[in-house]
């Protein structure tokens, strides 16, 4: 459990499912617009929002549902993962990820080593 635990959390892997999410929301969106552009722009300007069958308010429903999905993914999956993250993961002391303290150390004895 302790290796699906840090695989989840160490992982791009909600990064990812959240991304694919509003990916897929912001593809309606984009796909409603077009058809309404599509659709409705041949008719000519003053006709574009008199028309009764016009679909700009399928649109506007589409960015309704985009924002309120967005909204949604960032409450339930973004904030809680971030503070899990934080509780099982805490920082380091001095603030920098193990790579970089690694590299920094590297550097260090590179530079000594020319020196010499």
């Amino acid at each position: 459990m302790s290796g699906f635990k840090n695989f989840v959390l160490r992982g791009n892997l909600v990064d990812l499912a959240v991304a694919v999410i509003i990916g897929t929301a912001f593809g309606a969106v984009v796909t409603t617009f077009t058809q309404w552009l599509t659709n409705q722009l041949p008719e000519g300007a003053d006709k574009v929002f008199s028309n009764k069958e016009n679909s700009f308010g399928a649109f506007m429903n589409a960015v309704i549902a985009f924002v309120i999905l967005a909204a949604v993914v960032y409450f339930l999956v973004v904030l809680p993962y971030t503070k899990a993250k934080e509780k099982f993961f805490p920082a380091e002391a001095d603030g920098k990820p193990a790579d970089i303290a690694l590299l920094e150390e590297i550097r260090d004895l590179l530079a000594t080593r020319s020196n010499v």
